[in-house]
């Protein structure tokens, strides 16, 4: 009988040790499935980038983070006022979905507005419209923009305090590539051409695959 327990237990234990070795080596690989890729170092991580929202997209639709990032998504934050900045980061971005679309991949663009006061659903499909009929826009109420713009760190001003019709906005430049499920895994800066953008997120997507 003793020898019996001893044997359970000695089962038990090697039980547990399998699960808890399946478990290391699978939270391991989740951890390092994209270290060949990313070359971005921020403070909390790339985890504390992203946050649950849900926003109104150029069609008038109410839509969740889940219903838009259903597939790998380059993630813009600007304004369809924006002079200059927006439009070519808006076309650079259009420019690499297409170029990895040539390479067999599906990546889709994403803008959301930090400027809802002007930029109703009508005013965002005009200007996604101008770029590619697959780009998402999204905006929302002062609080939804303010809240999802905080869940990606990314600043932003409005210089209305003189003029509340033809103002400018303060905001950052960078893109995020974004995941299915809403997992931010890697930030670009604005002076990343068209074809590294696309070299760099081929990496990520070919992680996945």
């Amino acid at each position: 009988m003793a020898d019996r327990k001893i044997l359970m237990a000695g089962t038990a234990i090697a039980i547990v040790v399998l699960v808890a070795g399946a478990a290391y080596l699978t939270l391991g690989k989740n951890e390092d499935v994209y270290a060949q890729c990313s070359t971005s170092t921020v403070a909390g991580g790339m985890d504390s980038f992203g946050t649950s929202f849900t926003l109104t997209n150029q069609d008038g639709d109410r839509v969740t983070d889940q219903d838009v990032f259903s597939k790998p998504s380059l993630l813009y934050f600007g304004y369809t006022f924006c002079p200059d900045v927006c439009p070519l980061d808006s076309a650079r971005n259009a420019e690499t979905a297409e170029i990895l679309k040539d390479r067999g991949m599906d990546l889709q663009t994403v803008f959301i507005t930090v400027d809802p006061r002007r930029d109703t659903p009508e005013v965002l499909a005009d200007f996604t419209d101008a770029f590619s009929d697959e780009m998402i826009g999204l905006t929302g109420s002062e609080g939804e923009i303010a809240a999802v713009n905080k869940g990606w760190r990314n600043y932003f001003k409005l210089n209305d305090e003189e003029d509340d019709e033809y103002y400018l906005v303060d905001h950052m430049t960078n893109t995020y590539l974004v995941m299915p499920g809403n997992e931010t895994v890697e930030f670009f800066a604005r002076d990343e051409p068209p074809e590294t953008l696309a070299d760099r997120t081929a990496c990520f997507i070919d992680a996945t695959t």
